[in-house]
């Protein structure tokens, strides 16, 4: 596990992120998992505080919860607790960057490769790829749409989802949540929240 470079109530200043360029995350990770998450890469607010989906805004950690993966709005300082509810948290690319438009094809396409390797070592029931641009381009599918994929990865089953950041306005937090809902529902997962 990275440690925290900051404390929970720390907010990276510009200068701090800044030197995240580059930095990677450790990928909250198990065997047998129901659900791998696959982000497309870290922001550098996430890699300065060390934590997936942190950056302020990003609707990942709330839909997930709306969606009922989760009993509650997970932090993501808490990102590790996504384990205990059969979920882990990886990354298509592990470098930090300002935008995911500066990855290159490349890249994406051999964090694709990565990818596959880590799904056949952990076998989670499902891979969820948070990103359609990013996938299309990892995986050379470019009439993919939001939803379950053909292929498979790894020998397990894909499904992709938009992307949560808050800067994907195609998506409002409702329908990241339905999207999200949809993969609960579609793998047969109980709400955690079916008896609160």
């Amino acid at each position: 596990m990275v440690e925290p470079r900051f404390l929970l109530t720390d907010i990276p200043c510009r200068s701090q992120t800044d030197i995240a360029g580059g930095s990677a995350i450790d990928d909250v990770i198990a065997p047998g998992l129901k659900v791998l998450f696959c982000g497309i890469n870290p922001s550098l607010y996430s890699a300065a505080v060390g934590h997936h989906f942190a950056r302020p805004g990003n609707r990942f950690w709330p839909a997930l919860h709306l969606a009922g993966f989760t009993d509650r709005v997970l932090s993501p300082f808490e990102d590790e607790l996504a384990l205990r509810h059969g979920l882990g948290v990886t990354n298509l690319v592990a470098r930090a960057t300002a935008s995911a438009q500066d990855l290159s094809r490349d890249e994406l396409r051999e964090g694709g490769k990565a990818l596959a390797g880590k799904v056949l070592r952990y076998a989670p029931g499902v891979l969820a790829v948070v990103g359609i641009g990013a996938y299309r381009k990892a995986f050379d599918q470019p009439r993919a749409t939001i939803g379950p994929q053909g292929q498979r990865l790894g020998g397990r089953p894909v499904w992709v989802l938009p992307n949560p950041s808050g800067l994907n306005a195609h998506y409002q937090l409702p329908d990241l949540a339905a999207q999200f809902r949809r993969l609960r529902e579609a793998i047969d997962l109980p709400d955690p929240c079916s008896s609160c």
